[in-house]
C-alpha cells in the first residue's frame, strides 16, 4: 500500500495494524551522533497513550523498541527503527463491524478499494488512529534536533464541543496543557472539557474539538516555494492525521470576512530585527516562516465509534440494517489527537530546518550535542510539579 512515507529529508514510514503484533516506523535522515534514548521517546508518547481517564479504555503501554540506527546512545546516521508491541488486543469486539461497516469510518471506503477478502477489521486495521503512535515516536527525534535552534513546540485543545478558549493564552500554559487530561491550558477550561466527555460517555456519543499548535522561535525562511510552501507542508501532514476535517494557520477562515486594512499585519521593528505587530500570518507569509510564532488548527471531528444506534448495512445480506458501536473508543478523540497534530507540525518543521541547512545532515558535532542536550533536559523538566500533583 503506497502512502505509508512522509518527509524529505527527515523521512518517516509508518507500519502496523491496531490488532496486529505490533506498530512502528522507520526514520530516515537523522544526522549521526544525536544522543537518542528510549526515555526520550517514551517522553512524548507518553501523553499519546491510551488508557487514561477521559480516553479510550484501551490499555496499551507503549513501550519504544529502539532496534537499530542508535550505538551507545547516540544515532549513527542509518535508518532508525523503533517498535511498539500491541498488548491489549480484545479483537472479539469486531466481530460485528466485519460485516456491518461502521458510519463515520474508513471501512466501507475499505472494502471497496482493497476488496472485502483483504480488509482487517480489527480495530480499523491500518486506518486505526492506533498508526499514529509511530508518527509520535519520530516527533521525539524531531523535537530534540530542533533544539539546535531553540525552538520549542506545544499544543493545546482550543476548543471541545461548543466549549471555546477565546481569551489569550501565554506559550508556556500551552506548554503545560500536556499535563492536563483534556489538554485544556486553563483551569476553568478543564473542569468544562471534563463536563462534556463525561456527559457523551454516559449518553454513548462523542465530541469533536479543535487544536491548536504554537512553534516558538522557528527559524526564518523554512519552506520551498511554489509547491513545497511550509504551510502547504504543514496542511498536508495535519490533514494526514485520521479524524481531521480541517485546518488553517494565522487569521485562518476568519480571513475572508475581513477587508485587507484589517487582515494586513503592520511591519515593524523589533530590537535589531523587523517584525509584524500581530502576526496574523501565523508566522507564514509567502509560504515561508517570518520568525514570528508559528500558529496552526485542526479541527478534529467526533469519534464516529458510539454506541448510539446508527443506520448502516449488512453485507452479508445486502439490507439496510443498525449497529450500536461496543468497544473502547475515545469520547473524544482531539484528546489524544492534540498529540499527534504536535508531533506532524514537528516533522515538517525538523525536515525544512534540514533543507534549509539550520541543521546539519551528517553529523552533529559535540558542541551542538551539549546545546541540544541543555535544552532538551529544560523542556522535559517543565511543568513537571503540574504532572505530580494530579
Amino acid at each position: 500500500m503506497p502512502g505509508n512515507s512522509f518527509g524529505e529529508l527527515f523521512r518517516i514510514t509508518t507500519f502496523g495494524e491496531s490488532h496486529g503484533p505490533m506498530v512502528g516506523v522507520v526514520i530516515d535522515g537523522i544526522p549521526a551522533g544525536l544522543p537518542i534514548k528510549k526515555e526520550d521517546i517514551e517522553f512524548e508518547l507518553s501523553f499519546r497513550r491510551p488508557g487514561r481517564q477521559f480516553v479510550t479504555g484501551r490499555r496499551e503501554k507503549d513501550e519504544p523498541e529502539i532496534i537499530s540506527g542508535v550505538y551507545n546512545g547516540r544515532t549513527t546516521g542509518a535508518p532508525i527503527t523503533i517498535l511498539v508491541k500491541n498488548t491489549d488486543v480484545i479483537s472479539s469486539l469486531y466481530e460485528e463491524i466485519r460485516y456491518k461497516p461502521r458510519p463515520g469510518h474508513a471501512d466501507l471506503p475499505y472494502i471497496m478499494k482493497y476488496g472485502f477478502e483483504n480488509w482487517d477489521y480489527r480495530g480499523g486495521g491500518r486506518a486505526s488512529a492506533r498508526e499514529t503512535v509511530g508518527r509520535v515516536a519520530a516527533s521525539a527525534i524531531a523535537k530534540k534536533l530542533l533544539m539546535l535552534t531553540d525552538t520549542w513546540i506545544a499544543s493545546h485543545l482550543k476548543s471541545l464541543g461548543y466549549v471555546e478558549l477565546n481569551e489569550p493564552v501565554t506559550f508556556e500554559e500551552v506548554l503545560c496543557s500536556k499535563y492536563s487530561p483534556v489538554r485544556a491550558s486553563k483551569k476553568w477550561l478543564e473542569q468544562k472539557y471534563e463536563e462534556l466527555v463525561k456527559q457523551a460517555t454516559i449518553e454513548g456519543d462523542s465530541w469533536g474539538g479543535i487544536a491548536e499548535i504554537i512553534v516558538r522561535n522557528p527559524p526564518i525562511g523554512l519552506g520551498e516555494p511554489v509547491f513545497d510552501k511550509l504551510k502547504a507542508d504543514l496542511a498536508k501532514a495535519i490533514l494526514s492525521i485520521p479524524a481531521v476535517m480541517g485546518f488553517e494557520y494565522g487569521l485562518g477562515f476568519s480571513a475572508a470576512k475581513m477587508r485587507g486594512s484589517e487582515a494586513n499585519d503592520e511591519i515593524i521593528k523589533k530590537g535589531d530585527r523587523y517584525g509584524w505587530k500581530f502576526n496574523n500570518s501565523g508566522g507564514i507569509l509567502g509560504g515561508l516562516s517570518t520568525g514570528e510564532d508559528i500558529v496552526v488548527r485542526c479541527a478534529f471531528k467526533p469519534t464516529s465509534s458510539i454506541r448510539k444506534p446508527q443506520k448502516t448495512i449488512d453485507l452479508r445480506t445486502g439490507e439496510e440494517t443498525t449497529i450500536s458501536v461496543i468497544g473502547r473508543h475515545d469520547p473524544a478523540v482531539a484528546i489524544r489527537g492534540v498529540s499527534v497534530a504536535e508531533a506532524m507540525v514537528s516533522l515538517v518543521i525538523a525536515d525544512h530546518a534540514m533543507r534549509a541547512g539550520y541543521i546539519p545532515t551528517v553529523r552533529i558535532s559535540d558542541d551542538q550535542i551539549k546545546i541540544i542536550e541543555e535544552r532538551w533536559n529544560k523542556y522535559i523538566s517543565l511543568c513537571k510539579p503540574t504532572q505530580e500533583s494530579q
